[in-house]
């Protein structure tokens, strides 16, 4: 669960006065029982995992992104409010996936139990199936829950083991208080059959032409009437809807994915709903990335978030 010191570190400009320190200078490496009695205001916790995007023939290499995530965060100005503690990382071992999710959702609920805000560095997209399993332990079975997914594919795959790209199929075939909203879906990431399963487990979607093509007014729209069914939402940011231009350190890489300054916008959007548990970000791949750009850009979302987080 351990994470090394060393990827939180980078420029000093000042050792005394907090309003020039860097993220490197904040953050505190904690395990689980010293949350419990050391509130903190987010809780950064990595899954380090391949395994699901293996199964689902991806390019393998998320499971470096946690790290490599901390280590451009690091060098960025704290600019939010609060404290910030650093929960180490899950690790998937060989391919004990459904394990290691479960591991990963015990974390996030004891996240959620001390009273911090979840931030989950994945890993695959099957990071998001442990993110949600956290979520619902904490809020009991009755509480209904809403998963926004920013994301090219629909991920709900039929597939004979679960992968990156089953996890909201699993979800909504096992939780009939969960509801799905996915934004940038794109046409040719998808087959007939996938639209057709999304419209038969009531999956909300946007287009990615619609999100760029229309007034963004309508896209907040769609997500306020979303955010208002539900008791609880949870976020997660699939990098592989960004375009390529700026995000091409990931599993599937998308030629016409959305710009990074809508997915901020939209990312910032929902972060400041009362109602939002827990955030995570996946498929970014280090192996393949270009000058450490989508790992970059990976790192300023997660600040992002983090200062938007309930305004």
């Amino acid at each position: 669960m351990e994470t090394g010191e060393e990827v939180w570190s980078g420029r000093v400009d000042d050792h005394d006065n907090p309003a020039s320190f860097r993220f490197h200078q904040v953050v505190q490496l904690m395990n689980l029982e010293e949350l419990a009695a050391n509130e903190g205001d987010f809780g950064i916790v990595g899954f380090a995992s391949d395994e699901g995007v293996r199964r689902n023939k991806g390019r393998q290499g998320a499971a470096q992104a946690p790290d490599a995530i901390r280590g451009q965060l690091a060098k960025l100005p704290y600019n939010l409010v609060g404290r910030t503690v650093d929960a180490g990382n899950v690790y998937c071992q060989g391919n004990l996936l459904e394990e290691a999710q479960a591991e990963l959702g015990r974390h996030v609920a004891g996240i959620l139990q001390a009273g911090v805000k979840p931030i989950i560095l994945g890993g695959g997209h099957e990071t998001l199936y442990g993110h949600y399993l956290g979520a619902r332990e904490h809020i009991g079975p009755e509480k209904t829950i809403g998963i926004v997914n920013i994301d090219a594919h629909f991920d709900m795959r039929d597939d004979p083991e679960p992968s990156s790209g089953t996890m909201f199929r699993q979800i909504l075939e096992e939780d009939d208080h969960a509801g799905y909203l996915c934004l940038g879906i794109q046409e040719f990431s998808n087959t007939k059959a996938l639209f057709e399963n999304a419209r038969q487990y009531g999956c909300m979607y946007i287009l990615q032409k619609d999100i760029e093509r229309r007034e963004l007014r309508n896209t907040l729209e769609t997500i306020d009437e979303f955010a208002e069914r539900y008791d609880y939402l949870i976020m997660t940011l699939c990098t592989d809807s960004i375009a390529a231009s700026a995000a091409p350190g990931v599993s599937a890489s998308s030629p016409l994915g959305l710009d990074p300054k809508t997915v901020r916008g939209l990312l910032t959007y929902v972060a400041v709903k009362r109602n939002l548990l827990s955030f995570d970000m996946s498929e970014v791949n280090p192996l393949v990335d270009e000058s450490d750009r989508t790992v970059r850009l990976a790192a300023y979302l997660a600040a992002e978030v983090m200062q938007h987080f309930h305004g």
